[in-house]
């Protein structure tokens, strides 16, 4: 979202569409099923971070909240969707209120700050769902999903600001 605008314009909200799509699209074709676990690990955290710095704490919340959902849903987790939904939209939101319009530095930030909130969201959901056993063995794929998202969300953002004035 641009400038102090409290509203997201015709062309945001296509964007945004599109972002959400992107990341569900990506996550379910570039998925690694984890073994003697319940999940796999995937690029969610890197589309909804890129998201998040693009447009902010409102635009990041948005695509991490409804993307996690419909991932959850397409894939088979309806039993996370709620989860995802919360704790998605919360990754997206804390980098894009920390990390969006701010220096490289603090955009490195922004992102280890979401994918840790990500791998503490599934603990908890993996916690209340099942037991804290089975939150506790999440804990290393879900990392690991996080470092992944973090480092390709940073690099490829990276790249995307220095093209991104040449295609508006």
């Amino acid at each position: 979202m641009s400038g102090q605008q409290s509203k997201f314009t015709t062309r945001e909200i296509a964007t945004l569409a599109m972002l959400i799509a992107l990341t569900v699209v990506i996550a379910r074709i570039f998925l690694i099923p984890v073994p003697m676990t319940h999940g796999n690990i995937n690029l969610t955290d890197a589309g909804i971070m890129i998201a998040a710095l693009m447009y902010g704490r409102k635009g990041g919340a948005i695509v991490g909240g409804a993307s996690g959902f419909l991932l959850d849903l397409l894939s088979g987790y309806g039993q996370y969707m709620l989860f995802s939904l919360i704790v998605h939209g919360l990754e997206g939101y804390l980098v894009g209120q920390l990390g969006a319009g701010k220096s490289g530095w603090r955009q490195a930030l922004a992102v280890t700050i979401g994918g840790l909130v990500m791998v503490g969201g599934y603990f908890i959901s993996d916690s209340i769902l099942y037991a804290i056993p089975t939150g506790l063995l999440g804990i290393p794929m879900n990392f690991l999903q996080g470092i992944l998202g973090s480092v390709v969300a940073f690099a490829f953002f990276r790249v995307l600001n220095r093209v991104r004035p040449q295609l508006n």
